[in-house]
């Protein structure tokens, strides 16, 4: 009996080393899973409970616009608003977090009393875009449950200036229309990583390095001038109002770069409020000068003229006799005022306009020279322009025209173009007859490096010796013609200009509406500007001499006298 007690004392030892020695292996190995095998797992799990990994966002970059004598201005930049948020289940009395909050955000307090008076953890914000003071008034309540988050957002410090040249930034942050939008991706900044340890209530010791650095966008330098844009849209809003039209449109470029120095509409809207503007007329973002086409009307006469003069058909000198009206299958074209203005000089034919006259210009040229000089010139076709939305114009296949077709064409019917395309073809003319790639950028600068963008000539529409014939011919037309109110004493001012029929739909003309025009440069014996005005239907006036002409010379004479042009004109 005393073995047996002595043998199960025994077994029950060695039953508890057992236990001992299993329980020590399997802890052994449970160690040697965790610490070998899985140890790498546990260690991203104790470094999510002590580090954590912030995403930097990278700005946005800014829009400047050209300061002739100073520091180039912001025109599109980033601002920090505050957004005011609730976590219903962590306020502790409702009614007073509502009555605090309401004079302040400008929400009444019963409203926002039915929106936090429950335990969500989540609502959307009560109200976003406020000011860094008034996030302030509220940060200094001190309510529980009540938090302050800064948002970034697009400002556009000058409001409707320049709008449908420089688009918006939308409510997910993309680019719509104009430099906005051509220029997303290179104005868009690349979010970095900043990784820092954290206490166990979650709370930023230190910084402890940056995993990925984020990147600003590049900032955007524009051509356009400060001055000259707000200038060209006074000028062109008083004409508007002067002349009762519809809307309007002036585009100036310096011949000299390419770039544009002023891009007016009227009307434009206010870039800062593109949400309000959407439901009410979202067809006011869209940029008329790039986007918009029109018949040109007698504009496009110098144009045609210049066609003839480079194939040698003819000289300014050439004369012709030609009555006030002319049958082509059977239509009727005549001129203007269906004056027959007789005997003239190719000269003479610019400075009256004549219509019948050009119909004979047309036959000389021929179908496929006449459309080939207009796709010279850039008819039909984009100018590739650094903004978003840009029109082609129509240029119907040579093939396809009739007499009647290509005789209308010749004074700018039957075929339409940009306000832009015919500002750019007069500018090749002021240009030695090369046609040049219009751009409203002048550089980009990113991380301290700045890329310029430099002129670029794209084709030669005219020998030299037609763009000089040619601008004699039109500094006649402002001395002589019917552009003399474009004129600025003491200067050559050299350009043409166009009362257009506005077509029908469903075919034919208006008989009760217009559009007057004016395009040209200046000065003209060393040209540096060129420009184009567009008044779309004025009511009290039946002439562009006497709208687009004196609105053109209104913003020539400001232009000359603010970059100090001096004058070579003798007489």
């Amino acid at each position: 009996m005393k073995l047996d007690e002595e043998e199960i004392g025994k077994n029950r030892l060695n039953i508890l080393g057992a236990l001992i020695v299993l329980s020590a292996v399997i802890i052994g190995g449970r160690l040697f899973r965790d610490q070998i095998i899985d140890g790498a797992k546990y260690k991203v799990k104790a470094d999510k409970q002590h580090i954590s990994r912030q995403e930097i966002q990278g700005t946005r970059g800014t829009i400047y616009i050209n300061e002739e004598y100073g520091e180039p201005y912001p025109v599109a930049a980033n601002i920090i608003y505050y957004q005011v948020s609730v976590v219903p289940r962590s306020v502790k009395n409702a009614r007073e977090v509502a009555s605090k909050l309401a004079p302040i955000i400008q929400i009444d307090k019963n409203e926002i009393f039915k929106k936090i008076d429950n335990k969500k953890l989540y609502i959307p914000p009560l109200k976003k875009r406020l000011t860094k003071d008034l996030a302030n008034k509220i940060d200094n309540l001190d309510l529980t449950g009540v938090y302050m988050t800064p948002e970034v957002a697009r400002y556009y410090p000058e409001g409707s200036m320049l709008a449908q040249t420089l688009g918006f930034i939308d409510n997910v942050g993309n680019g719509n229309y104009g430099l906005e939008a051509f220029y997303h991706e290179a104005m868009t900044g690349t979010n970095g990583i900043k990784v820092s340890s954290q206490d166990s209530t979650g709370r930023k010791v230190a910084t402890l390095n940056t995993e990925l650095q984020e990147q600003n966008g590049s900032d955007v330098i524009l051509s356009i001038e400060h001055n000259a844009q707000f200038k060209s849209e006074q000028i062109l809003a008083k004409a508007i109002k002067d002349f009762e039209a519809d809307k309007g449109s002036l585009v100036v470029m310096d011949i000299k770069t390419g770039g544009i120095v002023a891009m007016a509409n009227v009307p434009s809207y206010d870039p800062n409020n593109f949400s309000q503007v959407a439901k009410d007329t979202p067809e006011i973002f869209r940029n008329p000068i790039i986007s918009e086409v029109w018949e040109p009307g007698s504009i496009m006469k110098p144009l045609t003229m210049g066609a003839a003069l480079d194939m040698g058909l003819l000289t300014p000198e050439t004369t012709g006799d030609y009555d006030s009206c002319v049958t082509v299958q059977n239509y009727s074209i005549c001129t203007a005022t269906k004056k027959a203005f007789g005997h003239e000089t190719m000269t003479q034919v610019l400075e009256n306009s004549d219509n019948v006259a050009m119909v004979d210009i047309g036959n000389k040229i021929g179908n496929e020279a006449l459309y080939n000089y207009f796709k010279l010139m850039g008819f039909g076709d984009k100018l590739r322009i650094d903004l978003q939305g840009e029109a082609l114009g129509y240029v119907s296949d040579f093939k396809k025209w009739r007499d009647l077709s290509r005789s209308t064409m010749t004074f700018g019917q039957g075929i339409s173009v940009t306000p832009l395309q015919m500002m750019n073809a007069y500018a090749a003319v002021a240009n030695k007859g090369m046609l040049i790639k219009p751009q409203v950028v002048k550089e980009l600068q990113r991380d301290g490096k700045t890329i310029p963008i430099k002129k670029e000539e794209i084709k030669r529409v005219f020998k030299e010796k037609t763009a000089a014939d040619l601008t004699q011919m039109l500094i006649s037309v402002v001395e002589k013609g019917h552009g003399k109110k474009a004129g600025v004493k003491g200067y050559w001012v050299a350009g043409k200009t166009g009362t257009a029929q506005v077509p029908k739909p469903e075919g034919g003309y208006y008989e009760d509406r217009h559009i007057g025009s004016f395009a040209g440069f200046f000065p003209a014996d060393n040209p540096r500007f060129a420009m184009v005005v567009k008044i779309d239907n004025p009511k009290n006036t039946q002439w562009a001499e006497s709208s687009a002409a004196p609105t053109f010379g209104s913003m020539a004479q400001w232009l000359l006298t603010y970059y100090r042009i001096e004058s070579n004109r003798v007489q």
